[in-house]
């Protein structure tokens, strides 16, 4: 009998603290958000979550206001929705608000690469030192010359180069803009190991494109991967993946390349100096080349699409590309020099500038998150306050927060080119919400800590790619009537958002 109730009790034990884990127990206690752990133990609103992001944060958002918290595959979110209070979030210390703990986690399920301590430091560094200033003016260069080499040749197999060529908008910028980055980065083929200038030309053309095309099958079972639910047969795939990524980006390939930039040396280096084992190293080098070139292809394409669709927006971006190439003493000509494309240049086309933001503000949405590391008070704008526990998670999600809210940008569904232009031309920076203005008021890149270190060379990747087919190509849609096509709802989340199909164009040269 002692041994029966003994064995019963241990099972009670083990069911109690079973239920505990999966969240039956959890309360809302006084002072904290609005508690909504959903139907299901443990998952709570994970499926909805995952289907899609944004109705689910604004249907929470309508229920219970712009601070909830919420039960996600067996972790409690609080999600802050309110934009004049996303300071608290952003500016909070590291000892209570961590990005790096959750991205540690994310980035070996994804990427198979273990952080060390330091990580983050070394990318702020190289980041700071060469995809800004002077380091970025060495890597535009890089860029300019890639994407010459590729957009003029993508014209080349066409008989009459005056005739047009017909592709999918999204493949084809996505592609073009992917390879040019990846060899910006990466370096090129030698010319002394294939013999010519020329030569070493194709190869880095047939070597980045089949890179690219094992690129895209990973990027689509990406959303899948973060979080965690590939069945068997992706999973086999995703790791095969990695596998070639893994070589395909060595610290050994590089080695016998040109042209590899000073960011993706230095920060081989540093990981190096501090006795990381190479196979990580090549780990860390697939993580750079993701998060470098997994967002500005989708983006070109979402640029170029919107100004297609807006004929006022084309006529001003491309009235502003031709004077800036006029003021340089440049024009494109059959048989005549390339063009030299600077930094300089592209500082000196506001209007494109604008383009490119409102096409991120429609289009990209991050979600930023923390891990709480000690119970904190959430102080608000507005004087409210809500104590969140240790051991939950912080989000905000500023596509639905700031991006949308009508207040911050009148008719946000609209593609406005000059939203971001102040009538005498120069960047607009005021945006107000309830009469006060708004720090953050648009959110592409992320905030703080997690605010993308590489978004300056991004955004010029984006700016040179256009601003080449404005000066090499005409180009226009084959159906200029059809939709703008919808969001693929999978990806929200993780950057630049992609479209659930392709939108046919042609193109040919300009002269």
């Amino acid at each position: 009998m002692e041994l029966l109730l003994l064995i019963l009790s241990s099972v009670f034990i083990a069911l109690i603290g079973a239920l505990y884990l999966l969240g039956v127990f959890r309360k809302r206690q006084p002072g904290e958000p609005p508690l909504d752990k959903g139907l299901i133990p443990w998952l709570g609103h994970v499926l909805e979550f995952r289907k899609n992001t944004s109705k689910f944060l604004e249907r929470m958002r309508e229920k219970h206001g712009d601070v909830f918290t919420v039960q996600l595959a067996g972790f409690y979110f609080t999600f802050l929705q309110e934009p004049l209070s996303f300071g608290a979030f952003v500016k909070e210390s590291r000892e209570k608000l961590d990005f790096n703990s959750f991205a540690a986690h994310l980035v070996q399920r994804v990427f198979g690469y273990k952080t060390i301590e330091g990580d983050h430091h070394i990318l702020q560094l190289s980041s700071n030192k060469h995809l800004k200033g002077e380091g970025l003016d060495v890597m535009t260069q890089a860029m300019m010359i890639n994407l010459q080499n590729l957009l003029l040749h993508s014209i080349g197999s066409v008989a009459d180069t005056r005739g047009w060529k017909e592709d999918g908008l999204f493949m084809y910028s996505y592609n073009i803009v992917f390879r040019a980055g990846y060899l910006a980065l990466f370096g090129n083929v030698s010319h002394k190991s294939e013999g010519s200038e020329q030569k070493a030309k194709e190869k880095d053309r047939a070597e980045s494109e089949a890179l690219f095309y094992e690129f895209r099958k990973y990027d689509q079972l990406f959303p899948n991967l973060a979080y965690g639910v590939l069945p068997p047969r992706e999973k086999w795939e995703a790791d095969r993946l990695q596998s070639y990524f893994w070589d395909a980006v060595s610290t050994q390939k590089m080695k016998d390349k040109e042209n590899v930039s000073r960011w993706v040396w230095d920060i081989q280096i540093s990981k190096e100096e501090l006795g990381m084992k190479e196979s990580m190293v090549n780990k860390y080098m697939f993580v750079l080349l993701w998060a470098s070139q997994g967002n500005t292809g989708p983006s070109s394409f979402w640029l170029l699409l919107f100004l297609m669709k807006h004929p006022e927006a084309m006529a001003a971006v491309r009235q502003e590309v031709d004077k800036v190439l006029r003021e340089t003493g440049q024009e494109v000509r059959p048989g005549g020099p390339l063009i030299n494309l600077t930094r300089e240049m592209l500082t000196n086309a506001p209007v494109l500038d604008s383009a490119v933001e409102e096409t991120l503000r429609l289009t990209a949405a991050p979600l930023l998150i923390r891990a709480v590391l000690q119970d904190m008070t959430l102080k608000m704008a507005d004087g409210r306050k809500f104590f969140i526990r240790k051991g939950d998670r912080m989000a905000i999600f500023p596509y639905n927060a700031v991006h949308l809210d009508p207040e911050i940008h009148p008719d946000p569904h609209l593609f406005k080119y000059d939203r971001f232009l102040n009538p005498d031309g120069s960047k607009k920076t005021t945006f107000y919400k309830a009469g006060k203005k708004v720090k953050y008021y648009n959110m592409p890149w992320g905030a703080g800590v997690s605010m993308c270190p590489g978004r300056f060379f991004a955004t010029n990747e984006l700016k040179q790619f256009v601003f080449l087919m404005l000066v090499y190509f005409e180009f226009e849609l084959l159906n200029p009537d059809e939709k703008i096509p919808e969001i693929d709802t999978r990806r929200w989340g993780f950057g630049s958002m992609q479209p659930v199909r392709d939108v046919q164009f042609r193109y040919r040269l300009r002269y």
